[in-house]
C-alpha cells in the first residue's frame, strides 16, 4: 500500500518519497522492511527518540512532529492522530462497514455495552463487542488488555468483524482513548453518555479536560442518547449538531422519562414514558444505576430503528454483567457481592442499593489503585465509612506506590466515622477476615476489582481472582 494512500486523511507539513508500505507500528521493537514507525511521545517514553534505530531496521518511512534526522521522515502536527488515521486506511477504513456504538461515561460503559450487544442478538442481529471486560468477534470472545484497543488493533479488528458480515459493534470508548485520538477515523452511528463524574484526574489534570475528551466522541458520531441528569451532557453536546435522545429518571422534558420506579432486592421495575410511547421496563439487576443503564440501552435501540415493545422484551431477559452486581453462589447465609466500583460514584451508588436491600450488615472490602488519582481516594474513604456498617480497607493494585501510603490516604476520608474500620493491607487477608465475621443476613461487598483476574504490585501484573479466593476459604471452613 502506498505511503500517499494511507496519508491522505493527514495533513503533511512536508514533502517526502512515495514508497511502499507493508505494516504500520508505533513500537520501533515491531519495525521491520518496508514499514512505517510513527514516533508518538508518551508518558515514559517518546518515539521520536527511537527514530534512528527505526530507519536502521528497515522503515521505509518515519511520521514524526518534529526532525528525527532521518531521510524518510514525515512530518504532522499530530502523530497520535496520524496512527490512527493511518491504521484506518490500512484496514480499508473498516469502521464504515459496521454500524458502530460508542458507549462513554465515568460509571456504567462496560453493563451498556455488554447489554447493548446481548439485546442486538436476542434480535438476531450479528453484534461485536469491545471492551474492558472482553471483546467478542463473530462469536468467539477473548479477553481484553484495554477498555479501547490501541488504533491499530481496534482497526484491525473492525477488519475481522466486516469480513464475517458483523452489522453492529458496541464498544467502549474511554476518556483516554478519545484524548489519545485512538478513535479517530471512526465515525459513530450513536454514541452514548452515561454519567460524569471525579476520575483519571491523575491524567487528564481538570475536570474540565476530562470532559472536552469525553466530547470528542460526539463530534464524530450522528446521534446521541445522553442521560440528562448529569449536568455535563450539556458541554459534551455542545456544538456537536448529533440528533439527540435524552433519558432522565427525574425530568418530564427527557424523550424517555423513568416513572412509577419500583427498586426491588434483585430488579427494578419501572414505566418509561416518550412521546407516543409508553411501556413497562422490569430488568434483573438491583439500584437506581440499573435505571439509568436500561434507558440508556432502550434510547440506543431506538435510535437504531428497532421496535419499542421488542426492545423492553429483550431488556426483561438481561442478566447482570460479569464484575458488576455479580452474586457469588456461596451457600452461606449472607451474601458475597462482586463489583467494580472504583469511583466515589461508583461506590455510592453501589452502597445506596445495598442499603435500601439489606437485612444485616453491609461489610465493604475495598481500596484504591496506585499511580492514579490520589484526590479521590479519601472520598472514598468518606463514602465507604458513611454507607458501610463494617469497612475493611486494602489493597486494589497498588502498582508502583507503597499500599500503606494509598490506604492512609482513604484513611483521611474515614476519620470521625462512627462505624467500624480495619485495616488488613493483604487483599487475600482482608477478604478472609470479611467472611470470617459475617453473620446471616449480612451483605460483602467486594469492590474495585470486579471483572479483573490479576493484581499489579510493583510492575508485576500476577493471577488474582476474588472468586477463587472466597471459594477456597469457603471450602477450607467446611473441612474444618
Amino acid at each position: 500500500m502506498k505511503l500517499s494512500y494511507l496519508l491522505r486523511n493527514t495533513a503533511v507539513k512536508n514533502e517526502y518519497k512515495d514508497v511502499e508500505i507493508s505494516f504500520i507500528t508505533d513500537d520501533s521493537r515491531k519495525c521491520r522492511e518496508g514499514c512505517a514507525f510513527v514516533c508518538i511521545a508518551g508518558k515514559n517514553f517518546d518515539g521520536h527518540t527511537a527514530a534512528a534505530k527505526a530507519a536502521e531496521s528497515g522503515a521505509a518511512a518515519i511520521i514524526a512532529e518534529r526532525d528525527t534526522g532521518c531521510e524518510n521522515q514525515v512530518l504532522v502536527d499530530n502523530t497520535r492522530s496520524a496512527y490512527a488515521l493511518m491504521c484506518s486506511e490500512f484496514f480499508s477504513e473498516p469502521s464504515k462497514k459496521i454500524k458502530l456504538i460508542g458507549v462513554t461515561g465515568t460509571n456504567g460503559k462496560t453493563t451498556v455495552s455488554t447489554l447493548i450487544y446481548d439485546v442486538l442478538t436476542m434480535l438476531g442481529k450479528k453484534a461485536g463487542l469491545i471492551g474492558t471486560v472482553s471483546n467478542i468477534i463473530d462469536g468467539k470472545r477473548t479477553d481484553s488488555v484495554l477498555t479501547t484497543p490501541d488504533a491499530f488493533d481496534l482497526n484491525r479488528m473492525f477488519r475481522e468483524m466486516a469480513d464475517c458480515s458483523t452489522e453492529y459493534c458496541v464498544m467502549e470508548v474511554s476518556s483516554q482513548a478519545l484524548d489519545q485520538c485512538r478513535t479517530d477515523g471512526c465515525h459513530f452511528d450513536v454514541g452514548i453518555f452515561t454519567n460524569l463524574t471525579q476520575d483519571h484526574l491523575d491524567y487528564h489534570g481538570t475536570m474540565e479536560n476530562y470532559i472536552a475528551a469525553k466530547r470528542k466522541l460526539f463530534l464524530n458520531c450522528d446521534k446521541a442518547v445522553v442521560n440528562m441528569d448529569d449536568e455535563a451532557y450539556k458541554k459534551l453536546l455542545e456544538g456537536t449538531g448529533c440528533d439527540v435522545m435524552t433519558y432522565s429518571a427525574r425530568q418530564d422534558t427527557a424523550d424517555l422519562t423513568a416513572k412509577t420506579i419500583k427498586l426491588h432486592p434483585d430488579s427494578v421495575d419501572y414505566a418509561v414514558v416518550g412521546i407516543s410511547m409508553i411501556g413497562r421496563v422490569h430488568y434483573t439487576t438491583p439500584g437506581m444505576f440499573s435505571v439509568y443503564n436500561s434507558m440508556a440501552v432502550i434510547g440506543c435501540m431506538l435510535k437504531l430503528g428497532f421496535d419499542f415493545e421488542q426492545v423492553l422484551e429483550a431488556v426483561a431477559k438481561l442478566r447482570s454483567v460479569k464484575g458488576r452486581f455479580e452474586v457469588m453462589d456461596t451457600d452461606t447465609p449472607y451474601k458475597v457481592i462482586i463489583d467494580y466500583a472504583h469511583t466515589p460514584d461508583g461506590l455510592e451508588n453501589v452502597l445506596k442499593t445495598l442499603n435500601e436491600v439489606k437485612k444485616g450488615r453491609v461489610i465493604t472490602v475495598f481500596g484504591c489503585g496506585g499511580d492514579r488519582d490520589k484526590t479521590k481516594r479519601p472520598i472514598m474513604g468518606r463514602t465507604v465509612a458513611e454507607l458501610s456498617d463494617i469497612a475493611v480497607v486494602t489493597t486494589d493494585n497498588p502498582r508502583t506506590e507503597d499500599p500503606e501510603s494509598i490506604i492512609n490516604d482513604i484513611l483521611e476520608g474515614m476519620k470521625g466515622s462512627v462505624h467500624q474500620t480495619y485495616v488488613k493491607v493483604n487483599r487475600t487477608q482482608a477478604i478472609e477476615f470479611a467472611l470470617s465475621i459475617a453473620k446471616e443476613n449480612d451483605i460483602i461487598l467486594l469492590a474495585g476489582k470486579g471483572h479483573e483476574t490479576y493484581q499489579i504490585i510493583g510492575r508485576e501484573k500476577t493471577h488474582y481472582d476474588e472468586r477463587e479466593k472466597v471459594t477456597e476459604y469457603l471450602r477450607k471452613q467446611k473441612e474444618n
